[in-house]
């Protein structure tokens, strides 16, 4: 099996010097290429900290390469300035910025790779179980297949959700919802790829 992970933060630009980012790690992908390694898959991992267009540019050229799974871990900006000041804004005057919001790049991905199995991720503050169906529909009308419904509050918990809405994995931890994963993408993929 061949599988493209995404994970760590993208930024965005301010001006010539400064950037929009977010804290993500990428500690999930990382979790996520150990599993899949574990199992004798080849991995590709795209780690960011990179900028939003690069992401997009290099995941779009990635999967047109025919995976057979995409995982997008990655901790994408939800927005960006319109059109980014030129030069270095002086610090010396207060700031305003005005944003708007960024294409979701997961969206693409089933365009620029229709067969690929597609894993998405949510992360929501106050994730709780019944709230998990709801919070992910968003994701399976971009084209998912499964969807990771997560939370970093009071330590981590994660949920593994498929387009019926059905939780077929939980945990509480990175590394248990990656091997978890490592686990339930070959069997999706394989039921999949017989229809």
């Amino acid at each position: 099996m061949r599988v493209l992970i995404t994970c760590g933060p993208t930024w965005v630009p301010i001006d010539g010097v400064r950037v929009i980012s977010n804290r993500s790690t990428g500690e999930m992908g990382h979790a996520l290429a150990k599993a899949f390694l574990k199992r004798k898959a080849r991995v590709t991992l795209l780690k960011g900290p990179m900028a939003f267009d690069e992401l997009k540019s290099v995941l779009k050229k990635e999967a047109q390469k025919g995976y057979d799974a995409v995982i997008h871990a990655a901790a994408v900006s939800d927005f960006k300035l319109k059109t980014p000041l030129k030069g270095k804004i002086s610090s010396r005057k207060p700031l305003v910025l005005k944003l708007v919001p960024t294409p979701k790049i997961i969206a693409s991905i089933k365009k620029w790779s229709p067969r690929t199995f597609l894993v998405g991720f949510k992360l929501e503050p106050g994730l709780t179980r019944s709230r998990v169906r709801r919070l992910t529909q968003e994701l399976f009308r971009t084209g998912c297949d499964l969807v990771v419904a997560n939370t970093l509050e009071n330590g981590y918990k994660g949920f593994i959700v498929n387009s019926d809405g059905h939780i077929l994995a939980q945990a509480s931890s990175k590394k248990k919802i990656a091997k978890s994963l490592a686990s339930v993408i070959p069997e999706c993929f394989c039921r999949e790829s017989r229809h």
